[in-house]
């Protein structure tokens, strides 16, 4: 066995109980104090106790209702987020609306490019009737 890595133990280790039981055990500490023993647990004594340590119950409480007035605003945020919107769509309303508007686009793509060409006809057919006009 190496020296000096192992931790001290003490065999004469006294655990106190709150409710004033003490007993002996080993343990690396000299001392430990406990809440709740064997002679006080209601397990063992049959007797219902309520143990609150240091507030802990109160605590829990408070978080509770704290937890669930963040939850209430959070809804109440929500449903005005959800009236103010526009109402609720399907994926298949979206997509007919996508639709839709390419096709408008495509047609108005299209009729760009028709008077385009027609513009470049017409002043083609100008040019021409200038220079027909010159020649004779």
């Amino acid at each position: 066995m190496k020296k000096d890595i192992h931790p001290n133990w003490h065999h004469d280790c006294v655990v106190t109980c709150s409710c004033g039981n003490s007993f002996t055990t080993g343990s690396m500490n000299k001392t430990i104090s406990v809440d709740i023993c064997s002679a006080c647990h209601p397990f063992f004594t049959g007797e219902m106790k309520f143990v609150d340590r240091q507030g802990r119950v109160d605590k829990f409480i408070k978080k509770r209702a704290t937890a669930e007035a963040i939850a209430k605003e959070k809804k109440a945020a929500k449903k005005v987020t959800q009236k103010s919107n526009e109402p609720v769509k399907s994926y298949k309303q979206i997509l007919q609306e996508q639709q839709a508007s390419l096709k408008q686009e495509k047609k108005a793509a299209s009729t760009k490019e028709v008077k385009a060409e027609t513009s470049t006809k017409q002043a083609s057919e100008a040019v021409a009737d200038k220079t027909v006009a010159k020649n004779s």
